[in-house]
């Protein structure tokens, strides 16, 4: 086993995946000999996770994403690697060395987190509750109920699950497809998004679902309440990670102000004590991947790739660019001996 994918989500986070037997043995099947973990806000699964790796001789990252905010940059309309949201900034934090027993301080930041997130995927989901309910599709649904069957789903304790939009997309979409019949769809999720749409699908109407009714300025759209950069990075650390940069490019239309500048984005990382980025390849060109990547690697920034897997897309486990190009050599050098890197590091 030779190559490396340093960023998954498994479940109960939303995930292509059915189980973490089943991403595990489609590591181990394509040769993937170190595949790195990057939930939301519980470990839990983790312990899982490191012995079915270890079973399947691939060597495990243990990781975390995180969501945060920062307001100077909101106030000036920039946006960082969110494209349709300026100051939100998403963070990784890699080769976690203190999942399994955070600090007093790790344990009050997450909680905190835990919190406001929940409070708000609530009130979104008694909003998306009653837009369905106008269009004469009574759902019922709740937070809670969206939770239990994602306990369900996939075995799980309760208080592991906390909900994701695209959890949230997929409750309504399969609410809708139970209770309306195919030839139907069309016409009542037009009803309900109040726009010509197709329903073809599960995927496209989950898609359609979330992009029109939960993103900002839609009318279930509920502000998030973010932890600060300062608290991140601290996180972070309280946990025994190393800070990782997730680097967008390509997945914007137009580029993020941000990253726009690759050489002002490694000053602004350095600055910020951030001596790793991760890439998301399926997303970026060849040419989008070399542009980045060589010059933070010459600046001493360690650099990794990862599939993400956090759509219903049961993509590659290894890494290629988009529509599937191969990565560059001289890149693909860089992102192995960043996942060493992190290897080292959680040692």
């Amino acid at each position: 086993m030779n190559s490396a994918n340093t960023h998954i989500h498994l479940p109960p986070n939303f995930s292509a995946f059915e189980s973490v037997e089943q991403a595990v043995a489609l590591a181990c099947d394509e040769e993937v000999g170190i595949l790195g973990a990057s939930n939301y806000y519980d470990f839990t699964v983790y312990s899982e996770f490191g012995t079915l790796c270890h079973q399947h001789s691939i060597t495990p990252l243990f990781g975390m994403e995180i969501v945060l905010g920062l307001p100077e940059l909101a106030d000036r309309g920039v946006r960082v690697n969110d494209p349709g949201n300026p100051g939100k900034m998403y963070l990784c934090g890699k080769a976690l060395s203190r999942w399994k027993t955070p600090t007093a301080e790790a344990d009050r930041l997450l909680n905190t987190i835990r919190h406001n997130d929940s409070a708000r995927m609530a009130e979104m989901v008694d909003r998306m509750a009653e837009i369905f309910a106008e269009a004469g599709v009574e759902t019922r649904l709740d937070a809670r109920r969206i939770v239990n069957s994602i306990v369900l789903r996939y075995g799980c304790a309760q208080e592991t699950v906390y909900l994701q939009e695209r959890h949230v997309a997929q409750a309504f979409q399969e609410a809708l497809f139970q209770m309306v019949r195919q030839g139907e769809r069309v016409q009542a999720l037009s009803a309900i998004l109040k726009a010509p749409v197709s329903a073809d699908d599960e995927a496209r109407t989950q898609a359609q679902i979330r992009n029109r009714l939960m993103k900002a300025g839609k009318p279930a759209f509920v502000e998030e309440t973010f932890i600060g950069l300062e608290d991140g990075l601290r996180l972070i650390s309280e946990l025994g990670g190393i800070p990782c940069y997730p680097v967008l490019a390509d997945g914007a239309d137009v580029a993020c102000e941000y990253e726009a500048d690759v050489n002002a984005l490694i000053e602004k990382l350095l600055a910020l004590g951030i001596r790793h980025a991760e890439f998301i390849p399926n997303r970026n060109s060849p040419e989008t991947l070399r542009a980045y990547v060589l010059p933070m690697r010459d600046a001493g920034l360690s650099v990794s790739a990862g599939t993400e897997h956090n759509t219903l897309d049961l993509l590659p486990m290894t890494p290629t660019c988009m529509d599937g190009e191969p990565i560059p050599d001289d890149v693909q050098a860089v992102f192995a001996q960043g996942a060493r890197d992190l290897v080292e590091a959680q040692q």
